[in-house]
Order: C-alpha cells, then structure tokens, then sequence
C-alpha cells in the first residue's frame, strides 16, 4: 500500500520498520531539545510529520512495549486512530506510569504506527439478535 508522506519539520524522522516481519514502524519524537516527563504526567509529543491514507484505511498509534515495561511509558488513550481523512500532524499522546522521571529526546523511538484496511458498518435494527451459546455472558462469563 503506498501511503503519501511529509515532513512538517526539518528534523522530523520518517517511520520506519525495524524488522522484516514487523506489523508496527516506529514513530519518533521530533521535538527541538530533551523533554522531561514527570511520573503521572501526560503530553502529545509531536512527531513532525503528517500522512495521506488511502480510503479505506487507518493509522494505529499504539505503545511501544519496551518503554511501556522498562520505563512505564505508554499511552493516555490506549491506542490513536488516524483516519484516512486527516491531513494534520501525528502526535503520541504518552502519560508517565513510572516512578521516575522519563526523558524524551529528539529522534526517539516513542510509539508504533500500524496501517490497516477497515470495514465501515451499516446497522441494520433488528427485533431480536440470534441466540449464541455464551448469549448475554458478559465479563468472566466464558469458559478458560
């Protein structure tokens, strides 16, 4: 899938896969100088660059796995959603978890950009939904 890119900054880094195999390419901080994130606090650090997704598709912004146990670095909404339509900057919104300070510094490797095909739902309402075995089973309810 070829997906239109810009720098937005000059020393914007482009995401890149770091392994053949990878699902995730990295995203990195394009930020002028080292940024300190206290335990507990929360920030959208930029990225420096901005994308074209084909319709049909979507970026995932997610965590990186080894800031999130090493350091306690993750992400406040879980994971971020760019749609096919926004032309803007990327940013990582990324809360401290930890116990100590955690220092961003320019080009870091601070997430994971995930491209995807998605399927747009049309609902359609319904008197009654079929019956299935777990039914209205909810948290817990399943069988391990």
């Amino acid at each position: 899938m070829n997906i239109g890119i810009k720098k937005l900054k000059p020393n914007a880094v482009l995401p890149e896969y770091q392994t053949a195999q990878a699902a995730g390419m990295d995203l990195h901080a394009c930020v002028d100088e080292p940024v300190t994130l206290e335990p507990m606090e929360r920030m959208m650090i930029p990225t420096g660059i901005a994308i074209a997704l084909p319709v049909g598709s979507e970026a995932q912004v997610r965590a990186r796995s080894g800031l999130a146990i090493k350091h306690g670095i993750t992400m406040v909404n879980g994971i971020g959603t760019v749609d096919a339509d926004y032309r803007g900057e990327i940013g990582v919104l990324v809360i401290n978890l930890g116990h100590d300070p955690f220092v961003i510094e320019p080009g870091m490797r601070i997430a994971q950009l995930v491209v995807a095909r998605y399927e747009t739902a049309v609902w359609q309402e319904l008197d009654e939904l079929d019956e299935t075995e777990r039914g209205e089973g909810g948290f817990g309810s399943t069988k391990q």
